[in-house]
């Protein structure tokens, strides 16, 4: 069984934050559904269309060394669940009962 992790207004918060970044990351979004977006890297419109409900997942992809530590400390800040990854950072949606989640 899935729990969420995540409310609107995390999900807002992270969009508003990327959006007034210098230099936005790219993103993809695995759904509950098992479908995965195409990668993408317009934040205002595209990742809020169609709400977050259904977000299993979003990964932020990080394309430098200097990028990778700014969006880190977006996401601390935030207080988000999820990893840090080998191309970015994993923010969970939703994670199963078994599953430990940690807090970036």
């Amino acid at each position: 069984m899935l729990y969420s992790c995540m409310n609107n207004t995390k999900w807002s918060e992270i969009r508003q934050a990327m959006v007034n970044m210098t230099s936005p990351p790219l993103w993809k979004t695995t759904f509950l559904n098992g479908y995965e977006s195409a990668v993408d890297g317009e934040w205002f419109y595209h990742f809020s269309e169609g709400g977050y409900s259904d977000i299993q997942y979003l990964d932020v992809l990080t394309n430098s060394v200097e990028q990778h530590v700014e969006v880190g400390a977006i996401l601390r800040s935030i207080h988000v669940p999820g990893i840090m990854t080998s191309t970015g950072y994993r923010i969970l949606g939703y994670a199963d009962s078994a599953s430990s989640v940690a807090y970036l």
